[in-house]
C-alpha cells in the first residue's frame, strides 16, 4: 500500500542533531530503510518537517520505519494511504 509519511522534527532535538554533525547519517539511514519513491523536506507550521511517499508491503514495517523518527528525532509522525493517479482511476472504475 502507497502510504505518506509525514514526521515533524522537534525543533530543540533536531538542532542538537544537527549540531553533533549526525543529521546527513540519520536522513541517509532512512532512505535506504524507506526506500521512498518521493521525499520531500521543507517546513510546516515553522517545524522542520519531512514527507515521504513509500510502499507499505505489511504493518509490521510501521515500527522500524516509525522509530528512529521517534527516538533520533523526537518526531511526531503521521502515516496515510495515498494514492497516485493511477490508483485512484482504478478504485474509480470498481464504482460502476
Amino acid at each position: 500500500m502507497r502510504v505518506l509519511l509525514k514526521a515533524s522534527l522537534n525543533t530543540e532535538k533536531a538542532n542538537e542533531v544537527i549540531r553533533s554533525g549526525k543529521m546527513p547519517q540519520l536522513m541517509q539511514e532512512a532512505m535506504e530503510n524507506i526506500k521512498p519513491e518521493a521525499a520531500y523536506f521543507t517546513l510546516d507550521h515553522g517545524v522542520r518537517t519531512c514527507y515521504l511517499v513509500f510502499d507499505l508491503k505489511d504493518s509490521s514495517q510501521m515500527p522500524p520505519i516509525g522509530e528512529p523518527f521517534f527516538m533520533d528525532l523526537d518526531a511526531e509522525i503521521d502515516m496515510t494511504p495515498v494514492m497516485n493517479p493511477e490508483d485512484l482511476q482504478k478504485g474509480l472504475s470498481q464504482l460502476r
